[in-house]
């Protein structure tokens, strides 16, 4: 029995070099874009407070009626200390994803995430 070498023809490489290209504009749109910044916006009464970058560890007291702490640590913002009865913004907890919010209604305080949502899409 003779062997039969194969030997590549013409189209045999173009359909592979367009697999390979095909491949790698995938590979390319799937990669994570860098995403837009997210900001910490806190409201009083209706007022923006402040506006502060996710990324940057802050600690900061926010009077009136009461006073809150509001911590960002490791790209995360939570209200770490409260004198408001009950403290339900305490126990909020830490947030991270833009269009989360935690509130403390006896101070009319609120903090809010703004920018990049982590939602990749919606369904009704």
């Amino acid at each position: 029995m003779r062997s039969v070498a194969l030997k590549p023809r013409v189209w045999d490489i173009a359909v592979i070099a367009g697999v390979l290209l095909t491949a790698l504009a995938i590979a390319l749109l799937l990669l994570p874009q860098k995403a837009d910044p997210v900001f910490v916006q806190i409201w009083q009464d209706g007022a923006l407070l402040y506006e502060l970058p996710l990324d940057t560890d802050t600690e900061l007291t926010v009077g009136g009626k009461y006073e809150n702490t509001v911590t960002i640590r490791g790209g995360a913002v939570c209200v770490s200390h409260a004198t408001c009865p009950g403290g339900d913004c305490v126990r909020s907890g830490s947030i991270r994803d833009a269009g989360r919010g935690i509130v403390c209604l006896p101070n009319r305080l609120e903090i809010r995430l703004v920018g990049a949502s982590g939602v990749d899409a919606v369904a009704k």
